[in-house]
């Protein structure tokens, strides 16, 4: 207990929740219009605290990936952060106002940062240390399949088949339906026959099995001793379940102070004439910013399944969840939920799936291909201020 609890850990979550607890009872003083000296301030005070807090986040993610091993250390971490951000969302549907764009906005946004800001960083990076970094193509095609597929239905099938870029009720079932059957095979698959899809490639197991039949490399000896995810929960139950609890309850203030601090960066924007869109940007990137220092810090290891398992996994994740969840609370209240997007995010979108899919089709990803991602996000900030 104490080993996972420790004084560091506490410390992180006092800050966190303090600063949460803060804004609560901060109440009508931080309402616009606000002061700009307490307005940067807050904004100060609150990104300091995000930043403390991503750390332990990330702290409590390694503990748990190097005990559970991939994907299902990577799978804890980017499923506790999608879940609370699809709950959120869904609370600011059922709030007051219309928020009929909210979910288009924000998946956009979490899709141009975690498939060319975050890749891009930690390619570029990972590459410059490491050079060309090998992944396991049958995962990552696995990710990129139903990223294609779910990011058709979110932002493209509703400007065609939909009313005013929403789903007719009648449409609205089939595919919240298909979205969560094929977001729940695919999670049925990763964590059981296919989880070796998403480990690490071993050069040197590799090399031995390219000229053996597929078979034989799959039964070598390290493969068939490794220990099943069963067996290590009930060796270690107490310290995964304590270490998942931790990283929740770090991981909330992220996400909590973030939504808080929307208003604030909506105000100040506004008076700087900085496009409305930029303040759900600058959000995505924070809440999702102990992913990307995860990221980051696996590709400067050379594990760079791992940044693909974060970063493609939290993205299957967010529209996989997201969506339905959206259209089935507009079709229960009665709000229309518009999905489909602008001509030009549709184009920075397809750019960035082609440059994915044609980046993780090479067998070995370098920084070449991370300075090209990191463009196409630089681009989008451009058509995000046109």
């Amino acid at each position: 207990m104490r080993s996972i609890f420790t004084r560091s850990a506490i410390i992180r979550l006092i800050l966190g929740w303090g600063a949460f607890v803060a804004l609560m009872l901060s109440g009508s003083l931080l309402d616009p219009p606000v002061p700009t000296p307490p307005l940067v301030g807050a904004l100060v005070i609150i990104i300091a605290v995000i930043l403390v807090c991503a750390f332990g986040v990330v702290h409590e993610a390694e503990h748990l990936a190097h005990r559970l091993g991939d994907p299902y250390g990577s799978l804890v971490l980017t499923l506790s952060i999608v879940l609370i951000e699809v709950v959120l969302i869904s609370a600011v549907m059922l709030g007051p106002g219309k928020q009929e764009t909210i979910a288009r906005d924000s998946v956009m946004a979490v899709s141009m940062i975690i498939l060319n800001a975050v890749v891009g960083l930690s390619l570029l990076l990972g590459g410059l240390k490491r050079g060309g970094m090998q992944h396991n193509s049958t995962g990552t095609s696995s990710y990129l399949a139903l990223i294609v597929v779910l990011s058709s239905l979110a932002f493209a099938l509703p400007a065609m088949i939909g009313v005013d870029g929403s789903y007719t009720p009648a449409q609205v079932i089939p595919i919240v339906v298909l979205t969560l059957a094929l977001y729940a095979f695919f999670l049925y698959r990763q964590m059981g026959t296919q989880a070796d899809d998403f480990r690490e490639v071993d050069p040197g197991l590799r090399a031995a099995g390219e000229h053996s039949a597929p078979d034989q490399a799959a039964a070598t000896p390290d493969i068939a001793a490794r220990p099943s995810i069963g067996q290590v929960f009930a060796e270690h139950r107490t310290e995964i379940l304590l270490r998942v609890l931790l990283l929740v309850i770090t991981v909330l203030p992220i996400v909590l102070l973030s939504h808080d601090m929307a208003t604030l960066l909506d105000d100040g924007l506004g008076r700087m004439g900085a496009p409305v869109a930029l303040a759900g940007i600058l959000i995505a990137m924070i809440v999702f910013l102990p992913e990307s220092i995860t990221s980051v810090r696996a590709a400067l290891g050379g594990e760079v399944q791992r940044v693909s398992n974060l970063c493609h996994g939290a993205l299957v994740s967010t529209v996989g969840l997201t969506i339905p969840a959206v259209l089935i609370i507009g079709s229960l209240t009665g709000q229309t939920v518009v999905l489909a997007e602008t001509p030009t995010n549709l184009l920075m979108l397809g750019v960035t799936l082609l440059l994915t899919v044609t980046t993780f089709s090479a067998k070995k990803v370098t920084a070449m291909h991370g300075a090209a991602h990191l463009v196409v996000f630089a681009v989008y900030g451009l058509t995000v201020f046109a």
